[in-house]
């Protein structure tokens, strides 16, 4: 049987459609893990490609630098009872007298898989990010704090300043 969401154009997806969607979400970062390789540093980086998870909500994590100052960001939240997809274009700028520590400002998107009391179906909306991002000498492991506030399109939906967290990454 179909729902509908008498607010909203999209279908309220089934449970087994949203455990099909989390699986594939989860096997396609699996897959970008195994597929990356160690590269050499760029520029003012300490590192080019990392992987992790992100403390609140959670979310596993990938972040590639593309220039020495521009990273993508991949995220993939587990939260609410849904998944939301998020990606990121970072722009990151050195901090004197602190080697490893950059801030980074930047734009992303992102769509959301949701079927709880808040939210059902799915949904879209744009992201911003800003945040400290430091990279640990000697040891292949990075540490990002940032706030990432967005606004979702649709019925209901609205600016949220309470997303961001912790990120800890292993670097390749």
């Amino acid at each position: 049987m179909e729902n509908w969401n008498a607010n909203c154009l999209f279908k309220i997806e089934s449970t087994d459609n949203y455990m099909k969607k989390t699986m594939i979400v989860l096997a396609f970062c699996m897959a970008a893990a195994f597929t990356v390789q160690a590269q050499s540093n760029v520029g003012s980086t300490d590192y080019r490609t990392s992987l992790g998870v992100k403390f609140y909500p959670g979310a596993v994590t990938l972040k590639h630098f593309i220039t020495d100052k521009s990273a993508l960001e991949g995220l993939a939240y587990f939260h609410w009872g849904g998944t939301r997809i998020t990606g990121l274009y970072e722009l990151h700028y050195n901090i004197e007298g602190a080697p490893g520590l950059q801030w980074y400002i930047g734009p992303g998107a992102h769509v959301g898989f949701y079927g709880n009391k808040y939210a059902s179906g799915t949904q879209v909306g744009i992201d911003g990010v800003l945040g400290l991002d430091y990279k640990i000498r000697q040891a292949p492991l990075n540490l990002s704090l940032d706030w990432q506030p967005s606004f979702e399109f649709g019925s209901g939906r609205g600016f949220y300043g309470g997303w961001g967290g912790l990120s800890v990454r292993y670097v390749f």
